[in-house]
């Protein structure tokens, strides 16, 4: 369970745009927003480092933050609602947190961890997981960090749908139970290397076309053997 709460001091800011945004960054601080709580949006900075300890715990990414704004000390509890990397140095660029109350059930997304290895696997199949993240809804304390599923009897041909999910106190799965999570698929076969084709400068050379692939008569077939044997063989250099 997530079960954790976390407290992350951060400072007010003014919305000032990106060329304000870049400024926070080079200072080595994040921009970020508050969302909720019956309240206009609240822009706020966080240091890189402190914000990274909190998003990068043991926590995981499902625990309660007690979000303290500079100049006043009752937290605000929040949970991650989406931050942004950047693409290449993999450097945090924005953090959005939203206000939760504690007594109040929340939709949360939760990664589904595959456990063990699937018999069909040892076999020379594939396993294909096309569903990593499953929606739930629960009170923040008891959205889990991850749902694992074993698939250590999937032969196959078989798989893994939501309704196959274990059971979790206090947490409903809201995807469709018929959704497919995960699945054994048979291996892949090598393709067939396709059959060389004949040319027509082979045919002329003497080699027969397969069965089927003849044109035209046998006097066309005899009459072009006449003119052969009379005209000879030209080559390009002929003028």
């Amino acid at each position: 369970m997530a079960g954790e709460r976390v407290k992350l001091e951060v400072k007010p800011r003014e919305n000032g745009g990106s060329p304000a945004a870049r400024r926070l960054r080079a200072e080595g601080a994040i921009p970020g927003v508050l969302y909720g709580g019956g309240k206009p949006a609240q822009p706020f900075s966080v240091g890189e480092r402190e914000l990274r300890r909190v998003l990068t715990g043991s926590h995981g990414l499902h625990a309660i933050i007690d979000v303290v704004v500079e100049g006043t000390q009752k937290p605000h509890h929040a949970v991650l609602k989406e931050y942004q990397l950047h693409p290449v140095k993999n450097r945090l660029l924005h953090v959005d947190l939203q206000e939760v109350r504690l007594d109040q059930a929340i939709h949360a997304q939760v990664v589904v961890e595959l456990t063990g290895e699937a018999q069909g696997v040892t076999e020379g199949g594939v396993l294909q997981q096309s569903l990593r993240e499953v929606n739930v809804e629960a009170l923040p304390m008891d959205v889990p960090e991850r749902i694992e599923l074993d698939v250590t009897a999937l032969n196959i041909g078989d798989n893994v749908r939501v309704s196959d999910l274990p059971p979790i106190e206090n947490v409903t799965y809201l995807d469709d139970p018929e959704t497919t999570i995960a699945s054994v698929i048979p291996p892949t076969l090598e393709p067939e290397e396709p059959e060389e084709e004949v040319s027509e400068e082979e045919l002329a050379e003497g080699e027969v076309p397969a069965e089927g692939e003849a044109e035209g008569t046998a006097d066309e077939a005899v009459e072009a053997d006449a003119d052969t044997a009379g005209e000879g063989k030209t080559t390009d250099s002929e003028g």
